[in-house]
């Protein structure tokens, strides 16, 4: 994948050569030589990834750091420090500052690469995030929604697989004032439980004698279930090309030995984000299918989703040679419970119906609102004996059993149209428009009746 990337250092020809490098990967790079200058940058144009000095006159890079992760324009910008300075408060004050994530001079191309594209995608899922939140009213008013999903990264739940040397074990001592961790030494049962799905992220080190780690990492990433969780590798200095195959396979970072507890809690706080914003969009996605053919009032379907689904179930209905029934049921009188009682009341009435309208279905039957007080029941493999029997039932569960407004019982009743598909003659508008018929005319019958039309 490619990237807007800002590099930020005062000496023009460390620019100039971590500008080489990323431009031979196909990155999009864009310099700055002072921290006004990024700071300017970032709020001008669109940046994926500030890659960071720490040392630079006027204001350094942690100073740069904290005003652009406070800043509510720039905070979703994943920043990186690069700096000279190995020490562990170096780095606390790093993470302090809001940096997802440092490198030390010098930086060797593997480190590079692999944090800029694990930090790119958590920015593109930042990205899509932030515009669905823009689109949705009550997320525009929670000021710091990537914050709330993303809990900083925080009491995360993840899985350590043991090594035998003791690695595991260290990592749980570091990791335990902000996550719960668990270990494994088997793999095979792991892989297999459902529970095993609601982690957050997988600890793998490729040091492990009791089982293949790049295997492991392949079998995580074919597991329907699992594949979206993050993987952590744990690799030694001399393993860079184990590593390269292990992030090849679908691990997401990696972390040389001997462990530092800051770096450690660094990368693991930016997986547990990016993890939780990819389910945070898979759920807005379902979320947005959903109403996209959901009715909101009722909890049917909506006529959307219908018009989408009844040519599919004749065709199926006539490929197979089976018999397809609808039913359009409509409230009677219902602009006298809105014009007596009030729209809230009419909601009410709509809502009551609806749950008696899935008392009287099958199994195998689909219900929608059509719009307004007008309801569609759609029957696959059912004769007109079972139909009618059906729309016979939701008649007797409206009309037998008051609806109550507020405490007040009212008596409703619905009519309903009926009617059979002809497997030779029938589409979708044809059916619907006889059925139609047959409503309009248990109206004009006198209502509170079922009516069907012949083809």
């Amino acid at each position: 994948m490619t990237a807007r990337i800002l590099i930020v250092d005062d000496i023009d020809v460390n620019v100039r050569l971590l500008q080489a490098r990323l431009e031979a990967e196909y990155f999009e790079v864009l310099t700055a030589l002072s921290g006004p200058e990024a700071i300017a940058a970032c709020a001008r144009e669109t940046i994926d990834l500030v890659l960071l000095d720490v040392m630079m006159p006027g204001m350094d890079g942690y100073e740069v750091c904290r005003r652009l992760k406070t800043d509510p324009h720039t905070q979703h910008i994943p920043i990186v420090l690069i700096t000279a300075l190995d020490q562990p408060s170096d780095r606390v004050m790093g993470l302090d500052a809001g940096a997802d994530d440092f490198l030390t001079k010098p930086v060797r191309d593997l480190q590079l690469f692999s944090r800029v594209k694990s930090l790119a995608r958590l920015k593109l899922l930042t990205d899509e995030l932030r515009v669905r939140a823009q689109s949705t009213m009550s997320l525009v008013r929670d000021g710091d929604i990537l914050g709330r999903i993303g809990n900083g990264g925080a009491s995360g739940h993840l899985l350590v697989f043991e090594d035998g040397d003791g690695t595991a074990d260290r990592v749980q001592r570091f990791l335990r004032s902000e996550h719960r961790v668990d270990s494994a030494a088997e793999p095979g049962p792991v892989l297999k439980s459902p529970e095993t799905a609601a982690l957050d992220l997988f600890i793998v080190s490729l040091q492990a004698k009791a089982y293949d780690p790049l295997r492991l990492c392949s079998q995580i990433r074919s597991n329907e279930a699992l594949r979206q969780i993050p993987i952590l590798i744990l690799a030694e200095p001399t393993d860079e090309l184990r590593t390269v195959k292990a992030l090849d396979l679908g691990a997401n970072d990696y972390l040389v030995k001997p462990i530092d507890r800051n770096e450690l809690l660094a990368r693991v706080r930016t997986q547990i984000k990016r993890r939780r914003y990819d389910e945070s969009l898979r759920q807005s996605l379902r979320a947005t299918i959903e109403l996209a053919v959901t009715d909101p009032l009722t909890g049917l379907n909506n006529r959307r989703f219908l018009e989408t689904h009844l040519p599919n179930a004749i065709d199926r209905a006539r490929a197979d040679c089976k018999p397809l029934g609808l039913v359009i049921a409509d409230i009677d009188h219902f602009k006298r419970i809105n014009d007596g009682w009030g729209h809230d009341a009419g909601d009410s009435v709509l809502r009551q119906f609806a749950a008696r309208l899935k008392e009287s279905l099958r199994a195998s039957d689909l219900a929608c609102r059509f719009g307004g007080e007008e309801f569609i029941i759609l029957m696959p493999e059912a004769d007109e004996v079972a139909v009618r029997s059906v729309a016979e039932r939701l008649r007797r569960l409206v009309a037998d059993q008051p609806f109550d407004l507020k405490g007040e019982a009212i008596t409703v009743t619905v009519s309903a149209g009926m009617a059979m598909l002809d497997a030779v003659g029938d589409d979708a508008e044809t059916l619907l428009k006889r059925a139609d018929r047959g409503l309009y005319q248990a109206k004009n019958n006198g209502r509170n009746r079922v009516i069907a039309l012949a083809a």
